[in-house]
């Protein structure tokens, strides 16, 4: 038994004992409300559902229902977030990168440059605008013949197979995988693809800025630090090691000595804004490719193995409770490394892992996400 449970029984039995001695002297109209209580109290612990992690969630519940709160009101103010930083790095890398590449590039190089980033670009707003807008699918709430495995106690309606809650949303979701509030919307059936695509190819944006951009990173960083110190040093002072950028000498005491005077290059306002622009779009893109590609390789795995977020988690605790047992949990969700990939995409020959996938498709995922016998066959959907 657990301690809680230990102590429990302990002061009820000391209440029990009390009630015992008092009972005669209690007066009756005061008994029925005490037995109420009583129950009550028994409820609160008498339960052979209740555990430790019952506890836990229970004492959890306002920081669960805070951050609830907080991801429903803060959902736009993400998603304004979302829209203006990737617009910043677009403008600056059409308004100060391109035109440098026009200027110092092959005409192959500044045609690659053109083609994929504009590729990249049309695929993350596209993916992103569908991953907002589409519904992630929600179970019916009328009477029905779907088969379902559980029943929601919020939402007061039967549950089909890999259907969950959203506390933010309000409702189930249909093969929910998580809420993204990046997103404003609950990543489902409907929209998982959208979601993981949009990671996809905003990751391989910030890798492609962060390389690309590596070398003017450096110049600009460089350009702002010898400017600076040179705003510190009196007019005159000689400096070297600094490059091609500056280079200054004494304007007195150096006649006769074959050195000629070298005036200082003006600093503008725009060329201050360039290089900050440039470090600016730099470290963005490099911080977002880190933790974005991070998230994007932990969902791959997710649709590798043919499961969610939160069937993650579920699949764990069955296979630990089998382990137990010396079984071996099996997902049933899962047809096989490749096919998860082809359900997950929608491939059902070559040429859709170049227009599904490769290119901008709004076709809808295998099944209605209440039944999930789809391919209960092992072999491939089609040959490789």
């Amino acid at each position: 038994m657990r301690p809680c449970s230990t102590v429990m029984h302990l002061l009820l039995r000391c209440m029990r004992g009390c009630g015992r001695h008092s009972r005669s002297r209690m007066p009756r109209r005061l008994r029925q409300p005490v037995s109420y209580i009583k129950l009550i109290f028994k409820s609160l612990y008498f339960n052979s559902l209740t555990n430790s992690e019952v506890v836990l969630d229970c004492i959890l519940e306002p920081v669960f229902w805070m951050v609830e709160v907080v991801t429903r009101w803060f959902g736009m103010v993400f998603v304004f977030l979302v829209v203006a930083l990737t617009s910043s790095v677009v403008f600056i890398a059409y308004y100060c990168l391109l035109p440098l590449v026009l200027q110092t590039y092959s005409l192959g190089w500044m045609m690659w440059h053109i083609c994929y980033g504009n590729w990249i670009l049309v695929m993350i707003v596209f993916h992103y605008y569908k991953a907002t807008n589409t519904p992630p699918g929600y179970p019916p709430k009328m009477k029905n013949e779907v088969p379902f495995v559980s029943f929601c106690k919020k939402c007061v309606i039967p549950k089909p197979a890999r259907s969950h809650h959203c506390g933010i949303c309000k409702t189930c979701i249909l093969k929910m995988d998580h809420h993204c509030p990046w997103l404003n919307n609950c990543v489902g059936h409907y929209n998982h693809r959208y979601f993981f695509s949009f990671c996809v190819f905003l990751t391989l944006g910030c890798m492609y800025c962060s390389i690309s951009g590596r070398n003017l990173f450096i110049d600009a960083y460089n350009a702002i630090d010898q400017f600076r110190h040179l705003e510190v040093e009196k007019q005159g002072v000689p400096v070297t090691g600094i490059g091609l950028l500056i280079g200054i000498v004494p304007p007195e005491g150096v006649a006769g000595k074959g050195v000629q005077e070298i005036s200082l290059p003006p600093y503008t306002y725009k060329d201050r804004m360039f290089h900050k622009s440039v470090i600016y779009m730099w470290v963005l893109t490099s911080t977002v490719s880190v933790a974005l590609g991070a998230l994007t390789l932990w969902h791959a795995v997710l649709i590798t193995r043919g499961e969610t977020s939160i069937e993650r988690h579920i699949n764990n605790k069955e296979a630990k409770r089998l382990g137990k047992r010396g079984k071996v949990y099996r997902n049933p969700f899962s047809y096989g490394k490749l096919n998860n990939w082809k359900v997950f995409f929608g491939v059902e020959k070559r040429s859709h892992w170049l227009t599904r996938v490769l290119l901008p498709s709004g076709h809808t995922p295998y099944g209605d996400g209440l039944t999930w016998d789809i391919y209960p066959l092992k072999k491939d959907m089609m040959p490789v």
